[in-house]
């Protein structure tokens, strides 16, 4: 297996741009995001992000990963080293299907042996995870 891959959908009543609003500005990350914590850096090509990963029964992780594509208004990922054998990439694509509806797909893909390992210890816990992050976004972008 060379990698696999964690991935949730959810439809959202709000437009790509308002969605962008809360997942392309990093500070903004704190309104829906719990797991991903003391985020610092910004969106641009390269640029580096961190943050200290703190999902549910999983020990807390200090990440530090780049900005490895991005396309504003449709698409965050974010890559890095997990440890040896281990690379991780944490992705958010939105895709508006109509004005004012928007369909999110978030998740994150593990690759390496220790990646896999990784992701078939925790694969329910970081689901659950990325179903509450998804749910999480639909209500903050809903909101407004």
């Amino acid at each position: 297996m060379d990698s696999t891959r964690i991935e949730t959908r959810i439809g959202i009543r709000a437009s790509a741009e308002r969605i962008w609003e809360l997942v392309g500005d990093l500070e903004a990350w704190k309104q829906w995001n719990s797991f991903e914590q003391h985020i610092q850096g910004r969106v641009w090509q390269d640029a580096t992000v961190t943050y200290t990963e703190a999902y549910p029964d999983i020990p807390e992780r200090a990440a530090s990963v780049v900005v490895s594509d991005w396309v504003p208004v449709g698409k965050l990922v974010l890559s890095g080293k997990r440890g040896f054998l281990s690379n991780s990439s944490r992705f958010i694509i939105l895709e508006e299907v109509e004005k004012g509806a928007t369909i999110v797909t978030m998740g994150i893909m593990f690759s390496g042996l220790r990646g896999e390992l990784f992701h078939d210890k925790h694969r329910s816990r970081l689901r659950q995870a990325m179903e509450t992050l998804n749910e999480n976004l639909k209500a903050a972008a809903e909101s407004a």
